[in-house]
């Protein structure tokens, strides 16, 4: 979900923090289109470790502010989906972190998946879930590294949308995507609209049956 600074900049805001907030307000929206489309899974890019320890502090703690008041909203506003954290969450204010461990809780059970990833650092992840299965006694295989990762119960993700017109993955998931089509849009994530889900899922399809011509 990137490019909400520069978002807010070309339609005249003066502080960037307007544009946080549209782009956290724009996850709904974003939510209500898939679970339209019967869309069950998603993982979305909220904020890295890199983003907490390097940009500025009062950025990032408008950032924790957002996340503690906008997701008790969400609950309120959605009963579709299960909230799943991947990153660090010791990175974030003692309240941040409860509130998102609150949700979790609260949202168990739900049919659709929402991975958010928060103080999220990718190549830790994969140490971690190597790390957990020695610990286990276990044989640190594909299998029971991947089941390790967190995130919801669906690990391999099929499609990756990038906004903001920038070319690259910036660690989003490497693991779990490593098979996923990649569809960058010169968008900034609040002007993603409906419309630029459904080409990129049509561009989706379209590479697929292109890969894949005989599957059903």
């Amino acid at each position: 979900m990137d490019g909400n600074r520069r978002w807010a900049k070309t339609v005249g805001m003066a502080r960037a923090g307007a544009g946080h907030r549209a782009g956290a307000d724009h996850l709904a929206d974003l939510l209500r289109w898939l679970e339209f489309r019967g869309i069950r899974h998603a993982s979305v890019y909220v904020l890295s470790a890199d983003n907490i320890r390097k940009r500025d502090r009062d950025e990032v703690d408008h950032l924790f502010r957002l996340i503690e008041e906008l997701v008790p909203a969400w609950l309120e506003e959605s009963d579709e989906w299960q909230l799943h954290i991947a990153g660090d969450t010791t990175l974030l204010p003692e309240s941040c972190a409860t509130a998102l461990e609150n949700a979790v809780s609260a949202t168990a059970g739900r049919r659709s998946h929402l991975t958010r990833a928060i103080g999220y650092d990718a190549k830790q992840e994969v140490v971690d879930a190597v790390r957990a299965v020695l610990v286990a006694g276990e044989h640190p295989d594909e299998a029971a590294i991947t089941s390790r990762l967190p995130g919801g119960p669906i690990k391999d993700i099929d499609l990756v949308i990038r906004t903001s017109g920038e070319q690259r993955i910036s660690g989003f998931f490497p693991w779990q995507s490593q098979h996923a089509e990649i569809v960058f849009s010169n968008k900034f994530w609040p002007a993603f609209d409906e419309h630029d889900l459904d080409l990129a899922l049509r561009e989706f399809a379209r590479r697929r049956v292109a890969t894949h011509p005989f599957r059903s």
